[in-house]
């Protein structure tokens, strides 16, 4: 089995909607240690998103997300436009010319994605960032993958292990981005970018259950 290009495009409109439907609670998060813009800022870009996605329906996999990616970097301010662009763009590079996706495809794509996202923003694990849920999120997909599971198994794996990620951010103490001016104040409070990271694989999973 595997993830279709009509599927992905549905991941995008899915994550869209999901991003509108929690753009004041993502506001919320971003509020105490951040510039209270994440939610409005992400839900300005996927809108954008969502009216490029009709000119690409046609295209390959790769060519879709790659214009997801460089749109978002287009429209979304703060720091989300560079680090969410760079992830689809550098997912979007590694399915160029691909019109389906297998598990060991994504995961290969996701990891592309997640190591652009490392590079632009200088984050590691434990810096209370969008790669606190990324990176977990990874790990699990390939360990799945190696294991043979079942796509949708698998996608499901990643996407807990992004929402225990995010759970974790609570307790750091933020050492990039707006919140890291806050020093040990910032702890206490989730992160927004790892809660949307979640949100986003979290809609993968739903998604592709039966691809």
């Amino acid at each position: 089995m595997a993830i279709s290009r009509d599927a992905v495009l549905d991941w995008i409109k899915a994550f869209t909607s999901v991003i509108e439907a929690n753009k004041d609670y993502l506001v919320q998060l971003d509020s105490p240690i951040g510039d209270a813009d994440h939610g409005a800022n992400m839900h300005r870009g996927m809108q954008a998103v969502l009216a490029k996605l009709p000119g690409v329906a046609d295209k390959d996999i790769g060519t879709v997300l790659k214009t997801v990616g460089m749109t978002l970097v287009s429209t979304v301010g703060g720091a989300g436009g560079p680090l969410y662009g760079t992830l689809f763009i550098q997912i979007g590079t590694a399915t160029a010319g691909k019109l389906e996706l297998t598990l060991a495809d994504w995961a290969v794509a996701l990891e592309g994605g997640v190591n652009g996202v490392v590079m632009r923003g200088k984050a590691n694990p434990g810096d209370k960032t969008m790669v606190d849920a990324l990176t977990p999120a990874l790990t699990a997909l390939k360990a799945a993958a190696a294991d043979g599971t079942s796509i949708g198994e698998a996608l499901r794996k990643s996407a807990e292990a992004a929402e225990q990620g995010v759970q974790d951010t609570i307790s750091m103490v933020a050492r990039k981005g707006r919140a890291s001016y806050l020093g040990e104040r910032s702890a206490g409070h989730q992160d927004p970018g790892a809660t949307s990271s979640h949100m986003l694989l979290k809609v993968a999973a739903d998604t592709w259950a039966n691809a």
